[in-house]
This record gives structure tokens, sequence and C-alpha cells, in this order.
């Protein structure tokens, strides 16, 4: 899938293939800092949202043969008078923390990121997904000058959140889904009442100096996904060890990726013995044979030697 999460590539490997040589005929991309990319970034995500609107008078009247898709519109002539997408009430604005050293790079940076996320409609079912769990989709990618790169067919595609750029998984933390799958009969499904909106991404938060999959995305680039949220699973155990996989989220940043507790190739939410002690961590939360939780449902786990550290996260026990 092109969407898959630029951070899980080996640190070297992203700077030697963003500095080609220009004698291949690749012009090089020379490595910059976070904290002057995300100034840059910022700044025109502001500018397109200042300077667009998009079609709120179809979503609140919708006519008859309405496709419920989100356009954008550049605010002059005839328009000059609609408000800016930066202006609307279903705009919401998130402030993240990147460590550059997620990134791939070694210069010690923590830099907060702004992400944008426009809720057009809001699903009918109550709960949001967390940045573990399994979605059902439709997406469509484009940089800010409407060009696409990126997009799911007209039919549902499903994923995991913590398998894609990080900006696109907090930015789904604000959209409700829908009702469905319903069988149309033909071999596809629909569904109904679910949240549409878009995510306007900061490279940061996105492939910074890397690429999609499929090589297709310049570095530093800031990135616009149109959504369609229409399921969700939620507490979502990707890795079958017992733990819904937001809870392995250990500094609870808001990216499953740079939690690796045995520093193996595999974060705890991909890691059924999170330890490396050999002995699997659905057995290690277990007490008296049973996973236990607290009253507001959090999982209760064992602590043998008192050390202050979970058996499941102790080779030491």
């Amino acid at each position: 899938m092109k969407l898959r999460n630029a951070y899980l590539l080996i640190a070297g490997l992203l700077i030697i293939t963003s500095c080609k040589n220009d004698d291949d005929g690749v012009e090089a991309v020379q490595p910059r800092l976070l904290s002057e990319v995300t100034i840059e970034d910022d700044a025109e995500i502001i500018d397109f949202l200042k300077t667009h609107f998009y079609n709120e008078d179809e979503f609140e009247n919708p006519p008859e043969d309405f496709d419920f898709k989100i356009k954008f519109g550049t605010i002059e002539g005839e328009n000059s008078g609609r408000q800016s997408i930066f202006d609307s009430p279903k705009l919401i604005t998130q402030t993240i923390t990147v460590d550059s050293e997620d990134l791939g790079r070694a210069d010690d940076e923590i830099i907060e990121q702004k992400l944008y996320t426009l809720v057009v409609r809001q699903g009918v079912v109550e709960g949001t997904p967390t940045i573990g769990d399994n979605v059902v989709l439709r997406y469509e990618g484009s940089f800010l000058d409407g060009s696409l790169f990126d997009a799911s067919s007209n039919q549902p595609i499903s994923f995991n959140l913590s398998g894609v750029v990080r900006g696109f998984g907090n930015g789904m933390k604000n959209f409700q889904t829908g009702i469905g799958p319903k069988d149309n009969g033909d071999g596809t499904v629909s569904y109904e009442g679910y949240g549409i909106g878009a995510i306007f991404i900061p490279s940061g938060l996105g492939y910074f100096d890397s690429s999609s999959s499929s090589g297709n995305v310049p570095a530093y680039s800031p990135l616009i996904f149109k959504i369609d949220a229409l399921e969700f699973e939620a507490d979502t155990d990707l890795d079958g060890d017992g733990i819904p996989s937001i809870q392995e989220d250990l500094d609870g940043n808001g990216n499953l990726n740079d939690d690796n507790t045995d520093l193996d190739f595999l974060a705890n939410h991909n890691d059924n013995d999170d330890d490396g002690d050999g002995i699997l961590t659905i057995d290690e939360i277990k007490i008296d044979n049973q996973i236990k939780k607290d009253e507001e449902g959090n999982i209760i786990f064992p602590d043998t030697d008192g050390d202050g550290t979970p058996d499941h996260l102790d080779n030491d026990l």
C-alpha cells in the first residue's frame, strides 16, 4: 500500500537515497533541519487554508445527485466572499511533538507540528479510532497544488493506522464512522452516515525526506488526504498478545512505532513477546490464568518482582 509508514525504513538508507549523486541524473536532495522545514510547511498549509474554501453549501443542503465528495476552490472572483477553510468551525488543530530521531536524524531536535483536520460531516457511530486500530475507509492523497499522488479505489480499503504516516493516523482520531457494510448484491458494499473530511499534514508528520513506496512524493512535501471514514475496529490487538495496540504506546506520544522494549525489529504492538524473554506477552499478563481488568476496563499488569516494570516488559524477573 502506498501509505506504508516511511518511518520504518532504516535511518541511514533514508539519507543515502535522498542524496543521490547528480551524475546519475537525479537531483540531489540535501538533508534539512526538521525545525526549518516545520516553519515552511505550516506557512504553506495555513496559506492554503486561508485562500481556499470547500463545498460547504452542498453538504448543508445536498442536491439530489450529490456524491458527498469534498471539493476545494480558491477564494477569488465570484467566490471572493466564501468562508475560508481556516475560518471554518469544522477545522480542528492538533499539536503533535516529533523527535527528529524518528525521522532518521541524529541532531536531537524535538519540534512541535501542527496538524489540521477538517471534519465536514461527522459519522453517526459513536467513538473514534485510535492510532492502533484497524480502519475501513476510502481516501485520496494530493499535494497542496491539487495534483494527486495516491488514492484508494471507490470500494473500501482496510488497514491499521499504525502502518501509515503519522499525521494520517492522528488525524483519523477526529472521525466517527458509519453504518455498514451493506452488501449491494453486485460484489460491492456500501456504508451510510460515515464521516467525511480532510487531513492537512506537514512533512514532519508525513514522509519528510523519504517518499511513498511508489517514489512519487518529493522530499519535504505537505500533504492533503480526503477521507471517507467508514468503519473501525475498537481496541484492535494487532499482534494478538492480549493488549489493545493503543495501550502499547508506552510513551503516549501518538506513535506506536517508537515503542520497542526488547530493541528487536518489531515495535511492541507488532511483537507477541515484548521483552524478548521467550515467554509470550499474553502469558505474562495473566493473573491466575486470566487477563484481569480494573473498573475502567484497563488491564491489570502483573509485576512479579515489584520493580515497577510489568512482567511482559521485564526480561529480568
